[in-house]
C-alpha cells in the first residue's frame, strides 16, 4: 500500500480538509540553518509542486520569520486552496533601546524580536493580529495553543499556571473566534500525550498537533490518547514523524531523538526496525512516513525541510508501496504495537 500525499482528510468536526501530506513550517524559520528568504521560499513552494496543501506554521518559529517566508510563499496562491494554521501563546515583542535580551533566547530568529508568553484572551487576539500582518493574509483556518506541556514550561507549576490562563481566558478568545468563523478550528500543539490528552478533555477541540508521539518507534499514544479523540471526533496532526531525525535514516550512533542524542536502547530499536524495512527494500523513512496514517484519527503527517529535494523525497516516500509483510514483521519482532493499526 502507498499514500497520495495530495489526499485530503476531514479535520475533526470542523468542515476543513487537509492533505496527508502537510509541511512543517519550524525549520524555514531559522533555527535549526541560517538560510536566506528565496531558499525557505523555494522549500515552500516544492511542497506545493507535490501537492501539499496544508502549512504549519507559528510565531514562536524564528520569532516571527517563518511566518514572514510562510506568507511571502502562499500569498499569491489561491486562497481557498490551501489550509492554513499558526499558533498562540507567545506574542512578539520589539526590544527598545537599551533593553537587553533575556537568557535563552535562540540563533536564527528575527533580530530585535523576543516572544513574552500570554495565553489570555487578550493575548491570543494580539497574537493573531501579529501573525495576520507577518502573513499578509487576511484568514488564519487553524489556531493552535502552542507549547503548554511539561517539556515547553520545564516545571510543573508552570504548566498549571498556563494551562489555567488558556482555559479560563484564551480558550474563551479562541471559541469566539470559531463561532463566528473567523477561524475554521481550534486546538493545541503539543510535545507530551499526557498534556495533549488533558487539554482535549478540558474543551471542544477539533484537532491536536501532537509531536512524536505516535511514531514508528513509539506508540504511546496509542493506549488513551487516540480513542480519545476518536470517541471526541477530534484529529491529530502528527508533526516529528521522524523523531527529530533517528527514523529518517540511516541510523547512526548519536542519532538525534527528541531534539537531543538519542539514548543508546532507542538507538538499538531504531537500528532492529532499520533491519526490518532493509529486507523488504523500503527506506526507514518510508515507513515512518506512512505508519501513522494508518490510524484513523491521524488526518496529516507534517515533517519538516531545509531543502527542495528533502520534500520531494517526503512525497516519495508516501507514494512507495511498501509490502504488508513488513508491518506483519515488525509486529513478529516486537517492534510495533500489536494493536497499532497498519497500512492496509
Amino acid at each position: 500500500m502507498s499514500f497520495d500525499p495530495a489526499a485530503r482528510r476531514r479535520l475533526g468536526r470542523s468542515a476543513l480538509e487537509v492533505t496527508l501530506l502537510g509541511f512543517g513550517a519550524a525549520p524555514i524559520g531559522g533555527f535549526r540553518a541560517t538560510m536566506p528568504d528565496r531558499d525557505a521560499i523555494a522549500v515552500v513552494d516544492e511542497a506545493w509542486t507535490q501537492g501539499v496543501r496544508f502549512f504549519d506554521t507559528s510565531p514562536f518559529y524564528g520569532y516571527g520569520r517563518s511566518e514572514l517566508r510562510v506568507g511571502t510563499a502562499l500569498r499569491d496562491r489561491p486562497r481557498e486552496a490551501f489550509i492554513l494554521s499558526t499558533k498562540i501563546g507567545r506574542v512578539m515583542h520589539a526590544l527598545r533601546p537599551g533593553e537587553e535580551a533575556p537568557a535563552g533566547m535562540r540563533h536564527g530568529g528575527l533580530p530585535g524580536f523576543v516572544p513574552r508568553f500570554d495565553y489570555s484572551y487578550d493575548g491570543v487576539m494580539r497574537s493573531l493580529e501579529q501573525s495576520h500582518l507577518r502573513l499578509g493574509l487576511a484568514r488564519i483556518d487553524v489556531v493552535l495553543v502552542h507549547d503548554v506541556d511539561l517539556r515547553s514550561t520545564g516545571s510543573e507549576a508552570l504548566f498549571e499556571q498556563h494551562f489555567r490562563t488558556v482555559m479560563d481566558s484564551g480558550y474563551r478568545a479562541l471559541d469566539e473566534l470559531r463561532r463566528t468563523g473567523v477561524i475554521g478550528a481550534i486546538g493545541c500543539g503539543l510535545n507530551e500525550t499526557e498534556a495533549t490528552l488533558r487539554f482535549l478533555r478540558a474543551g471542544n477541540f477539533d484537532c491536536m498537533l501532537l509531536a512524536g508521539r505516535y511514531t514508528l518507534l513509539e506508540q504511546g499514544a496509542l493506549a488513551e490518547l487516540l480513542p480519545e479523540c476518536e470517541r471526541r471526533g477530534a484529529s491529530i496532526i502528527l508533526g516529528g514523524p521522524f523523531n527529530s531525525g533517528i527514523l529518517a535514516g540511516p541510523v547512526r550512533d548519536g542519532a538525534w531523538y527528541d531534539y537531543s542524542p538519542a539514548p543508546p536502547a532507542l538507538i538499538d530499536r531504531a537500528r532492529g526496525i532499520e533491519a526490518v524495512c532493509a529486507r523488504h527494500g523500503v527506506p526507514l523513512a518510508a515507513a515512518a512516513l506512512q505508519f501513522p496514517l494508518a490510524h484513523p484519527a491521524i488526518a496529516s503527517t507534517i515533517p519538516g525541510a531545509l531543502a527542495p529535494q528533502e520534500v520531494a523525497q517526503n512525497a516519495a516516500h508516501l507514494r512507495l508501496p511498501i509490502p504488508p509483510d513488513l508491518w506483519a514483521e515488525l509486529r513478529h519482532e516486537g517492534l510495533l504495537d500489536p494493536n497499532a493499526p497498519i497500512p492496509g
